[in-house]
This record gives C-alpha cells, sequence and structure tokens, in this order.
C-alpha cells in the first residue's frame, strides 16, 4: 500500500528505521539540511516561530534554545507528536497534531515559519502558501526546504538501497505525484520544478529573496569520502520568502 507522508510516519517499521536513521553521525538532514536552513533563518532571537512537519521537535527546542520568543510545531503524524511532545516538555513550546493543509493558521501570528522537507507530501501548495502568507505579520519571513526537483523527479525508479552511485533524472517537466520505496515501504511524494517552487510563492504575495541548494561544506562532515561523494548531486532546494510591509 503506498502512503500518504503522515501515515507513513505512523508506520510503526517506519517510525523505528527512521528513528535509527536520524541518529546516525552522517545524516545528510544534519550535514546538508540543517546548516542551510539555520543560515537562512539568520538571528532567531524575539522571533515567534510556526515549524511546519515539525517531527520530533528538535528543531523548535534548538530555536527556542537560541533565544525564540516561542515555538509552535505542527505535525499531522501522531507519533511524531508524541515524540515533539517529550522533547519540548520544560521548554514553552508547544505542538499541534493537524494535517499542514487544513490547519487553520492563526492570522499574523508569527513573525518566522519554518518549513523542513514536508512539503513534497503535499498535492497542492497554493493554498497552504497562501495560509502561511496569512500566518507572516508584515516584514515576516518564510523558509523551507524540501527533496531536491532532481531527486523527487526519479523517486518512481528509486530504491531503498545503500550509498547510491547513480540517479536517473527523467520527466523532470511532467510533475505529480511519485511513489518512492524507502525505509521498508511505499511512500507517495509530489515532485515539482524549482519553477513551480518560485512561481507558488510568488502568486501567495511573497517575494522571493533567497534560492539555495544543498552544497556541502567541510566542516559539516566526519568523513571525507561522504564530503566528497555529497558533491555529485543536490540532496535538497531550499527557498527563502517575505511578506511585504503594507
Amino acid at each position: 500500500m503506498n502512503l500518504q507522508g503522515p501515515q507513513f510516519y505512523d508506520n510503526d517499521g517506519v517510525f523505528n528505521i527512521y528513528q535509527k536513521r536520524r541518529q546516525r553521525a552522517a545524516s545528510p538532514n544534519d550535514t546538508l539540511e540543517r546548516p542551510v536552513i539555520r543560515e537562512l533563518l539568520g538571528d532567531v532571537k524575539a522571533h515567534d516561530f510556526l515549524d511546519l512537519g515539525c517531527g520530533d521537535a528538535a528543531f523548535g527546542k534548538e530555536l527556542l534554545a537560541a533565544g525564540a520568543s516561542s515555538c509552535l510545531g505542527v505535525d499531522g503524524s501522531h507519533n511524531m507528536i508524541l515524540l515533539a511532545q517529550a522533547t519540548l516538555q520544560g521548554t514553552g513550546g508547544q505542538v499541534v497534531h493537524a494535517d499542514l493543509q487544513t490547519w487553520p493558521y492563526p492570522e499574523a501570528g508569527f513573525s518566522r515559519v519554518c518549513c523542513r522537507l514536508a512539503l513534497h507530501y503535499l498535492p497542492e501548495l497554493d493554498a497552504t502558501f497562501r495560509a502561511v502568507h496569512r500566518a507572516l505579520r508584515p516584514g515576516g519571513r518564510f523558509v523551507f526546504s524540501v527533496e531536491h526537483p532532481v531527486i523527487t523527479s526519479c523517486n518512481e525508479a528509486m530504491r531503498d538501497t545503500a550509498l547510491r552511485q547513480d540517479w536517473l533524472v527523467d520527466n523532470y517537466f511532467n510533475t505529480g505525484q511519485r511513489v518512492n520505496d524507502w525505509m521498508s515501504a511505499s511512500v507517495i511524494k509530489y515532485h515539482r520544478t524549482i519553477e513551480d517552487h518560485f512561481h507558488a510563492l510568488q502568486c501567495s504575495g511573497f517575494r522571493v529573496e533567497a534560492l539555495r541548494e544543498s552544497r556541502p561544506v567541510r566542516q559539516h562532515f566526519a568523513s571525507e569520502d561522504d564530503f566528497v561523494r555529497r558533491h555529485r548531486i543536490p540532496l535538497f532546494l531550499f527557498m527563502t520568502a517575505s511578506k511585504l510591509t503594507p
């Protein structure tokens, strides 16, 4: 059975594998994705954060420790929410168990919205981007990461094997649903081009300010071999957009 994002992480077998993988020293989430997100967010002090697809809320805890005024996490997975609640105990951070597409986003409630590696599970972006725009205060910033389109374009052909040595980029401009065999299950993701993400932000009222890819930086890698290997293909795409001040 092909699972949607929250269903995927609520599969106990998948969830156990996921937790083990996130502990790896060479996890691309830590070596490639997190450093760029932190750079794009800049100084987080005194900002009110909305963390979409918050997962275990470890990032929300990190933001609060760095001086964020508040952090509200939203995730559709029951397993992730249980982890997040435990992670945020004693921090003042909060979490909500909800679908990112249907949750009633508070109007002008946040100065920063971040979304790490969750948007490629959503079948439609426009309504979510408009909701994020409403949720931001004027001058607020939206920073997100997704699997890079050269990766999502080939997910139908991907198999969950260690140390891949080749990637098939195909049907790049045929956007939409892809099925990825990953962590012993089949998950549905949605392929979009870089242009699609840019256009969706603009149509939702944002000004796009930055576009980044997951170029590896040596200091984030313990292994030289892993550092060299990560130059072969970009794993993640990042974008920063701001809500214009009236």
